[in-house]
Order: C-alpha cells, then structure tokens, then sequence
C-alpha cells in the first residue's frame, strides 16, 4: 500500500510521523543533490507541526513507545521536533518561528548523520578522533544546509548554536548567553531530554522524571533553570507514553497531560497483575507511585489499543 499524502485528513498521527522520518532519512542523505533542499525541509517541518496540532499526546507518546521506524540518528531528530513544536507552542511563538525552529531540530545533526548510529552502537568511549566529530557538528551541520541553499539565519543559528550554554562552557565556539538563543536553547533542552528517554542499541530509555532531573541536576552542560522550569510544567513527570504503578498496585500508561499535575491513565493490568480492558480516566499526580519500565510493566500493546485510530499505524 502507498503512503498516504501527509496531508490527508484520514491519516493518523503515526502515519503522519513515519511518513515523515522516511522522507527525511532520503533527504539528509541526499542533501547536496537536492535542487530545493530548504523547500523540501519546510515541507517535512510543516508536516511534523501538523502532526503533533492533530494530537500532540500521541506524538509525545511515540516518542517513549518507539513507534517511529527507522535508524536513530534520524528517528531522534524527529522526536527532538515533535517536542519542539510543544514547547514552541507553550512559549507562544509564531507560526513561521515554529516552523523555523522544527526544521532546525530536523536538521541539527546532519553534519554528523552518517557517524552517529555507528556512535551510538559503540560499547567503548569515543575516541579524540571520534569526539572532535561530535564536537564540530553543529558548524558542519550549519555549513551544509548552507551549502544545500538554506538561507534561513535564524534557522543556521539555532543549528550551530544548540549545543552551546549560558556560561560559555558548550561547543563548538564556547559562546555564553547573550549571544545563545531561546531558540537555540530550546532546541538543545528537546535534545538532550530526547536523547535520555529514547531507547538506543546499547542501552535503555532512562524515565522521563529521571531525564527531568538529571538535567536540573547536570552542572557540567547547565540549562536555563526558567526555560527548563516550563518545560517540566508542560511535559511532567510522567508524559503520555510513559507508563506507570499506581499507589493501588495497578499498571497503566499515561494518554494524556492533564492541568495542576493531572494526568489521564489507562489501566492495563490490575493490582493482581491481571490484564484489564483499556478504560482511560482522569487521575491526580499523587495517584500515580512511579514510572516504571516496559520490563517491569511485563505488558504489551498497540498504542492504537490506547488511544485510537489516531495511533493507528
């Protein structure tokens, strides 16, 4: 069966979304061949945006749930996106800066695209050639989408500086705040908290509340304590996906955020251990005991079982 255009209104969020990662996957690696590498990118950006304004707790959820097909390398760049667009919206910024600011999560990483999976499968450390790779891609990412015709400046900005921190301690240039943008600290907060709680080859996905506080806690790479304090309001402790022991013994997962700390869970086994049928409701942060892994949550199903049609595949 073809792929459905991603504008079609029957398309379902994670269709939308795979659709996406392959149409990027071919455009990273075929960048210097494209004749509108930049129009092509905004169209993948548009589709992304439109994706996550359909349903953004299914995206979030995709993000935890590994429903997103393909390799890491761009598979992170489509969730790093998926978590812009939700803090772009939060931060009430326009359509065409959100745009901006998705396509530079879709592309921060190209510079160093065809080394990263290969990164990523290692179970030794980085060695200084390796390291001088991941420590200079932000300016070849930059330099290739300019060389591709991307003329966006607030677009190349945010690319080369999404790695660099208030205190000047980041790479590639060690720029300090002012200089480092919203934006470009927007991008690197999506990133790095993406980087934690998906799943790669060589390790498990670290929860969400853990990822959380690991980056209020990293003194070596700093983030703005404001930025990161609404996007901890915005996503919680415990984001759709993510799932979850209740205080009464019961497994589910959360489907949606809720406001004040709420959050809405469906059960899918019972204090006993029993599988449940699917029921979503409404509960209180305090319901909820901990995250907890999919091995400790020993249950499987398809996000279409939780949240629908639009979870459909």
């Amino acid at each position: 069966m073809a792929d459905l255009d991603p504008g079609t209104p029957s398309a379902s969020v994670l269709h939308l979304l795979n659709v996406c990662n392959r149409r990027l996957e071919h455009l990273l690696e075929n960048l210097r061949n494209e004749p509108d590498a930049e129009g092509a990118l905004r169209q993948i950006a548009a589709d992304v945006v439109h994706a996550v304004e359909q349903h953004a707790d299914i995206a979030l959820a995709a993000i935890l749930l590994n429903q997103i097909a393909g390799s890491y390398a761009v598979r992170h760049c489509i969730e790093t996106a998926v978590v812009v667009v939700v803090m772009a919206r939060r931060l009430g910024k326009t359509d065409a800066d959100t745009l901006t600011l998705t396509a530079a999560a879709l592309t921060m990483n190209v510079g160093m695209l065809r080394h990263q999976d290969t990164f990523q499968d290692k179970h030794t450390p980085l060695s200084s050639e390796e390291l001088a790779i991941v420590r200079r891609h932000p300016e070849d990412s930059a330099n290739l989408l300019q060389c591709a015709g991307v003329q966006d400046d607030d677009w190349i900005s945010c690319v080369l500086l999404h790695h660099e921190n208030d205190d000047g301690s980041g790479y590639p240039a060690g720029i300090a705040s002012p200089e480092v943008t919203l934006n470009a600290k927007l991008l690197s907060l999506a990133d790095r908290y993406c980087a934690q709680v998906s799943a790669r080859n060589y390790r498990r996905s670290i929860l969400p509340d853990a990822a959380i506080r690991n980056l209020r806690e990293d003194r070596a790479s700093p983030v703005d304590p404001e930025l990161l304090a609404l996007f901890h309001d915005e996503l919680g402790d415990y984001p759709p996906g993510c799932l979850v022991r209740l205080h009464g013994g019961e497994i589910g997962v959360v489907t949606r955020r809720g406001s004040n700390g709420a959050a809405q869970v469906t059960c899918l086994r019972d204090a006993a251990g029993v599988a449940v049928a699917a029921e979503a409701r409404p509960l209180p942060a305090t319901a909820i005991a901990a995250a907890i892994t999919e091995d400790d949550a020993d249950t499987r199903f398809s996000m279409k079982q939780v949240w629908g049609a639009q979870a459909g595949l």
